[in-house]
């Protein structure tokens, strides 16, 4: 197969512009909307601006958890301290909250959230409720 050549690119990198300074570069939002699902399996928090476009998420299984531990309670809280950060990075002030599913982690995400300093104006639940189901099954016959 023979020696690979290492060749260093013919772009160099832009000096002085980092990460930190392209991502504060972004519109400043003052208001938002804080989604957050939570089914049993995972929990998965989404921040948008006041028209719906996503400006940053985060779930327990992009932080690590793997398995069963994605739907605890303390995976959720420490989602909710990430995206705290991450609003606060961006200048939100105030965030209206969607709670969507029935597991562990709803109140959890919501309490480490607010915590951080960022005012709740409203919580709402838009957990879908069944008013009265598929047919269930006939009775089995031995």
């Amino acid at each position: 197969m023979g020696k690979k050549r290492i060749t260093e690119s013919a772009i160099p990198e832009a000096e002085g512009i980092e990460k930190t300074q392209a991502k504060s570069s972004r519109k400043s939002c003052v208001s938002g909307v804080l989604n957050i699902q939570s089914t049993y399996n995972n929990t998965k928090l989404m921040l948008a601006d006041a028209k719906g476009n996503a400006l940053c998420w985060s779930s327990s299984g992009q932080l690590g958890f793997k398995g069963a531990k994605k739907g605890t309670p303390f995976a959720a809280s420490k989602i909710g301290e990430i995206i705290s950060e991450k609003a606060s990075a961006l200048g939100m002030k105030e965030v209206v909250v969607v709670i969507k599913g029935v597991g562990a982690g709803r109140e959890s995400a919501l309490r480490s959230f607010s915590a951080r300093g960022i005012s709740i104006r409203s919580i709402s639940d838009v957990t879908p409720i069944p008013h009265n189901g598929p047919r269930p099954p006939k009775p089995r016959r031995v």
